[in-house]
């Protein structure tokens, strides 16, 4: 197996963004980004107050293919992915929303906060089954 290379872009980060995804002109100064961490994937969004959503990315958008999207490093791509798209729209504080038990959940984050957003609350939304589905019959034999 051969070297990986790697691709450099020039420009700033607006410039970058730009090229890359959609980038909302509505001016926000406050939100909810949301993540999302499962075993496969990583999905995050930003939202606004009122819980429209107004910028999203995942690992597999970013294009990570396979086992390599539940990865941390893909899921610190898809937070600073979203934080260049949220400080675009001139966000300053943000309240956070984890939920899942993957193991992108801390980078993601970290990588959203990195970015010089005031954080302002960050709640663990992860689904609890409080006691499943229905087992299933004994087998006879």
């Amino acid at each position: 197996m051969g070297k990986k290379r790697i691709i450099t872009q020039q420009g700033t980060d607006a410039e970058i963004l730009k090229q890359q995804a959609y980038v909302s002109k509505k001016k926000v100064d406050s939100g909810i980004f949301i993540v999302e961490a499962t075993y496969n994937n990583t999905k995050a969004v930003f939202t606004d107050t009122k819980g429209n959503t107004l910028a999203w990315a995942t690992s597999g958008s970013l294009g990570f293919k396979g086992a390599k999207k539940g990865t941390p490093f893909a899921a610190a791509k898809v937070g600073e992915t979203v934080a260049l798209k949220a400080a675009a729209m001139g966000t300053k504080d943000v309240a956070i929303v984890v939920r899942g038990v993957g193991s992108g959940r801390e980078s993601a984050i970290r990588s959203f906060a990195s970015k010089g957003f005031n954080v302002v609350s960050l709640k663990d939304m992860t689904p609890v089954p409080h006691n499943g589905v229905k087992a299933k019959k004994p087998r006879r034999v």
